[in-house]
């Protein structure tokens, strides 16, 4: 049974797809800081290691004192006004201590990883949706840190050819584990779909749309959203492709169509059945008037069948999800 190593796999994303390992029949060891994830979202039979990237010695001990086959990279730092706020965190957690991690993963003979990068290394494409070639022009550090990540991938695959890597870019990530075991439970995030959700429960007095004044259809921005679970699957089928002997390759994770705030905003209204308070206010720095995905290349290459393509499963399995935390939040134990 191959063992594979989840690099902040007690966060959102990666939790799902621990899971989505563990289903498929690996053995998964999660490694995390624990500074947005939860030791709860890492489901048995799955093993946690504490710690941090940064901390090398430990991280070289666990990938020489374990056989992993290969390392799943999620750990990172994610909210772009954050990174034009402060780029240094950003440069640091994301590329530097990525950096560190592939070369220690090369030391320790591991062939293959997988990374988690994003649809901001796209900055403001010319033409939607976004084809895998499109000119790589991030407009924010967030995007810059991890296309930097990208390029030393791939110039450690072309020096070393036995060391294989998928990047997935991935546009944006919304839902929960539609039986309830998972979802994002980060406090302080700041996905549109959460904020929707804890407002029309009354956890938050409001919501902020941020830009009504872009050049779409109603004036604010339209996002690509993948329900984690479809992501977390194309995950365990970019481990299959490299199993398989395929080579290094880079796949777009988004379903296709675009929805705005204000269509966001609607669809948490109706399976909430509850009236949002909204306020507009000015833009974010370094946020794209409209980001959607072609996901052609990932469903050919890897034979991907998204099962929750559908705005209100991922307003449902979300809202169900919100509302499970109110009675017992991850942060109460017993």
């Amino acid at each position: 049974m191959p063992k594979i190593l989840v690099t902040g796999g007690a966060g959102y994303i990666g939790s799902h797809t621990v899971l989505c390992l563990l289903q498929a029949g690996y053995d998964v060891v999660a490694y995390d800081n624990l500074s947005t994830g939860f030791a709860q979202a890492v489901l048995p039979p799955a093993k946690l290691i504490t710690g941090d990237l940064a901390d090398i010695q430990h991280v070289r001990s666990v990938l020489h004192g374990e056989d992993f086959s290969a390392i799943i990279h999620f750990a990172a730092s994610i909210v772009v006004p954050e990174s034009v706020t402060n780029p240094l965190k950003y440069y640091q957690n994301n590329t530097f201590n990525t950096t560190w991690l592939i070369r220690l993963a090369t030391e320790a003979g591991i062939s293959h990883f997988i990374f988690s990068s994003t649809a901001a290394v796209y900055g403001l494409p010319d033409h939607l949706p976004v084809t895998e070639d499109a000119p790589l022009a991030p407009i924010n550090p967030y995007g810059r840190s991890k296309l930097m990540s990208e390029w030393v991938l791939q110039d450690v695959s072309k020096a070393s050819p036995a060391f294989g890597h998928v990047i997935l870019r991935y546009f944006n990530v919304a839902g929960a584990d539609p039986d309830g075991r998972l979802g994002q439970s980060t406090p302080d995030a700041t996905h549109l779909i959460k904020v929707a959700c804890q407002t029309a429960l009354g956890q938050r007095e409001h919501l902020s749309i941020f830009g009504t004044d872009y050049p779409t259809p109603d004036g604010t921005g339209v996002r690509d959203y993948i329900h984690v679970s479809d992501l977390a699957a194309t995950h365990v089928l970019a481990l299959h492709w490299l199993e398989q002997g395929n080579p290094s390759e880079i796949f777009n994770c988004g379903y296709g169509h675009g929805f705005s705030v204000r269509d966001i905003i609607a669809a948490v209204q109706d399976v909430s059945q509850s009236s949002l308070q909204v306020t507009n206010t000015d833009r974010r720095a370094g946020d794209p008037a409209e980001l959607v995905a072609d996901p052609e290349k990932i469903t050919k290459a890897l034979q991907w069948s998204p099962r929750f393509d559908d705005l209100e499963d991922i307003v449902r399995t979300a809202y169900a999800w919100e509302k499970k935390q109110m009675v017992k939040p991850w942060g109460i134990l017993g």
